[in-house]
């Protein structure tokens, strides 16, 4: 073991280290806050041998040595959690943990950094809290509770950067870091630009992006799990938009019954486009009231424990589609049904936006949607039919679209059509937005619908705003508007 500063805080055995978790966990006399949940403080959240909520001391281990597999001889990976971010001056954004750290470490809280080493295995430099921001703040992990709680190898303050770090970079052949999410505490090291200098600094996002795609059955409950709020907080939102059809209400409902079932966050700002609303697709004002007669499109997600989910249904608040309306809609369905049915290991996301393009493209030419200008139908649909999901909304992005699906893989299936209201089209469409949106997980005999509880055919929606929404009403309801003086 190694002395620094007067404390020990060098390599534990695991055995040991792991024995000591379990107690800590067991005994509740023993609970104490570290700063994020734990299985001794939040039993109803964590199960003993929990390091996160459903993901146990194990797989985490199981994911460090997994990417030490990956990591060339003699290199080194670094790791930084993600910074806080500032509203204003003094009122911070609410943190969510960059989901690479978080992978490795387990660790929910910011100012730390990571390091992956064949040497070393996981060593993790700590942030000291001092008494002043333990009133303000609460409770931060240190180095004891990175060593005990989140079971790495090795564990500093994070002031001996300079000292110890510096040492493993030197003694490295190559360096590797995520260059999305760097953190200047390490890149102003001298030893970090000297490799830096010498070419010998990579990416390491090209080694978690690989491990991560692919996800265990412990992620894949979490993702479920999201899906599955997702999916009660939409048919909720859908029951309210025929009494409240206003974008505002709609999103704050979807986030308040996301909440209610135990969602920490939304995975993004929700999008709800009412009418010509619709067709910008990533719209998020939410400020407008949805008239009669007009298309509500929704997308939306929330994120549970650190594994996110996504999906998009558009309806009509008034019961009823018009039949221009249905048109475009059954077109855009019929094509969501068909690239659904494409999604099984072997085939890759490239593939099913290819075939996506050519239903949709001989769709729009029939409706006289589309012009002769080649580029016409990119105006109509310029996005792609569907992205990796998992701990972020479009995960992995260091795997291509070319790549074959493997089971464990999660994707998303999304066709649409955004027309708007200045196109140069039949007026009868201008201002329409459709896009219905599935959470796919790939099977080894195919696929499952993460998001299939939630109506997309006409006859299902039909029943569900005309019958079930009768009686349903909120008197308390209102938008607040200014006064003029």
């Amino acid at each position: 073991m190694r002395n620094f500063n007067g404390k020990l805080v060098g390599r534990i055995s695991f055995s040991l280290r792991y024995k000591l978790f379990r107690q800590k966990a067991f005994f509740s006399s023993n609970a104490r806050d570290v700063g994020q949940p734990t299985s001794s403080t939040h039993p109803h959240l964590l199960k003993e041998g929990e390091i996160t909520p459903g993901l146990s001391c194990d797989e985490y281990i199981w994911r460090r040595k997994r990417l030490l597999q990956l990591l060339p001889e003699n290199a080194l990976a670094i790791v930084a959690s993600a910074p806080v971010k500032m509203m204003t001056d003094v009122v911070p954004y609410n943190f969510r943990q960059d989901a690479d750290y978080l992978y490795i470490t387990g660790c929910q809280q910011p100012g730390g950094i990571a390091v992956l080493g064949h040497n070393c295995g996981l060593c993790m430099f700590m942030p000291e809290a001092n008494p002043y921001d333990v009133i303000w703040e609460g409770a931060v992990a240190g180095v004891d509770v990175a060593l005990d709680t989140f079971i790495a190898d090795e564990a500093y303050p994070k002031r001996s950067l300079n000292k110890i770090l510096s040492r493993m970079i030197e003694n490295s052949s190559q360096v590797f870091h995520n260059l999305n999410s760097s953190s200047d505490s390490y890149m102003n090291l001298e030893a970090f630009r000297n490799a830096a200098s010498a070419g010998k600094v990579k990416d390491f996002s090209v080694y978690t992006h690989e491990v991560r795609w692919m996800k265990s059955e412990a992620e894949i409950n979490l993702i479920r799990s999201s899906a599955s709020i997702a999916c009660q907080a939409l048919l909720q939102t859908m029951l309210l938009s025929k009494s409240s059809p206003h974008e505002g209400i709609l999103a704050a409902k979807f986030e308040y019954e996301c909440k209610m079932r135990g969602a920490q966050r939304m995975a993004f700002n929700p999008v709800v486009g009412g009418g010509p609303n619709g067709s910008v697709i990533h719209y998020s004002r939410n400020d407008q009231k949805i008239h009669d007669g007009e298309l509500v499109l929704m997308d939306v997600g929330c994120e549970l424990h650190g594994y996110v989910s996504d999906l998009t249904r558009t309806w009509f608040p008034s019961g009823r589609l018009s039949s221009l309306q249905e048109e475009l809609y059954s077109l855009v369905l019929e094509t969501n049904e068909e690239c659904l049915k494409l999604c099984k290991p072997g085939t890759s996301i490239r593939e099913i936006h290819n075939y996506s393009v050519g239903k949709l493209r001989k769709g729009f030419k029939e409706l006289g949607l589309l012009k002769s200008d080649p580029h016409s139908y990119n105006l109509l649909n310029p996005t792609n039919i569907g992205h990796f999901l998992g701990m972020d909304v479009h995960d992995c992005s260091k795997i291509g679209y070319d790549r074959p699906l493997k089971p464990g893989v999660v994707i998303t299936i999304e066709p649409g059509v955004y027309i708007p209201l200045n196109y140069d089209v039949p007026e009868r469409y201008r201002g329409l937005g459709i896009r219905i949106e599935d959470e796919v997980l790939i099977t080894e005999s195919g696929y499952e619908v993460l998001t299939a509880s939630v109506p997309k055919e006409t006859k299902h929606l039909e029943s569900l705003l005309n019958n079930l929404t009768n009686g349903a009403h909120n008197d308390n309801i209102h938008i607040t508007t200014g006064a003029m003086a």
